[in-house]
């Protein structure tokens, strides 16, 4: 073993880092639910991408469903954080269900988006990831006219009818750098495309991304915490190794290979937006194992947005 892989380890904790105020809210939907109405209760497709937490609500009672027709009558139903489309909504409106929303408010505003653009006769472009939750549901508030885009060369093929009059939306959890070359293209092929009132990446993404970006200079490695299917914990990982930085994404501290600190001394510490901060603070303990000598919180935003709870679901003091 060489002096330098010999050298003390340090980490350095990106701030902000895992949850955000949707995954807050849609968690405690989920829970007020259960303790309202009792287990079981039903939630079509996984709550938030995070292994740990929808096995955590697993045990306590929950069922997670591909489908509305998997919900027995009576039963509670909760739409996960990622939303749904409108044909999901009427499905489950033809059902004698109890239905709560758990769809981020951000989310939400982006399906407002597209449904003002098509009553404006637009054509919508949706930049974002084929086969993602949220992008079938936003794609799903439209019958028609909608298209999506995953790349800069998916703008020069999408099919418009009438370039003067389109406009695009995006998914809220892309890369930041990513999203915005594709826009330009968008732009660049219909110089008046109409676009959001605001934009569609949410703050939190953007805020964990800025935050590796500070943080993957310092580090000679880069750990994300976040379940493969997590949209928001890729991108994390993605900014980091853009930045030359080696990234790695992990569920758990379990997942983490000791080889990988071989000539390592300063490790860089993130979660995605869905991954609790038990999941982070199991990983430094694990790290601190296998040779980190101190941890360095680095500063950043401090977050204070909340989302209101549904009206079903609030306490009599609330």
């Amino acid at each position: 073993m060489t002096d330098e892989s010999r050298a003390p380890m340090h980490a350095i904790l990106a701030q902000p880092r895992g949850f955000c105020a949707g995954v807050d809210r849609a968690i405690e939907i989920v829970e007020r639910a259960l303790e309202r109405f009792g287990a079981p209760v039903y939630v079509r497709h996984e709550i938030v991408h995070n292994d740990h937490v929808v096995g955590r609500l697993r045990q306590m009672g929950v069922i997670f469903v591909d489908d509305v027709d998997e919900v027995p009558d009576g039963a509670v139903l909760i739409f996960s954080a990622h939303g749904v489309s409108r044909a999901v909504r009427r499905q489950a409106d033809g059902r004698e269900l109890r239905v709560f929303d758990a769809t981020c408010p951000l989310v939400t505003k982006v399906h407002v988006e597209v449904a003002r653009m098509r009553r404006d006769g637009l054509e919508v472009i949706m930049v974002g990831h084929a086969g993602h939750p949220e992008v079938e549901g936003t794609m799903g508030q439209a019958d028609d006219g909608i298209h999506l885009v995953e790349s800069v060369d998916d703008v020069a093929r999408v099919p418009i009818v009438d370039p003067q009059r389109v406009g695009y939306v995006t998914q809220t959890t892309l890369s930041i750098d990513d999203a915005r070359e594709i826009v330009h293209a968008l732009k660049q092929r219909f110089p008046s495309i109409a676009e959001p009132r605001k934009q569609d990446i949410c703050y939190a993404t953007q805020n964990r991304q800025d935050a590796v970006k500070l943080m993957a200079p310092q580090s000679d490695l880069v750990l994300v915490i976040g379940s493969p299917t997590s949209s928001n914990s890729n991108r994390l990982r993605e900014v980091a190794q853009k930045m030359g930085c080696e990234a790695r994404l992990i569920g758990s501290a379990d997942e983490l290979d000791p080889a990988w600190l071989e000539g390592k001394r300063r490790i860089g510490v993130t979660a995605g937006a869905s991954a609790p901060e038990v999941l982070v603070e199991e990983l430094l303990r694990r790290l601190e194992t296998l040779g980190v000598k101190t941890v360095r919180r680095l500063e950043g935003v401090t977050e204070s947005m909340t989302f209101a709870l549904p009206k079903g679901l609030l306490s009599p003091d609330s």
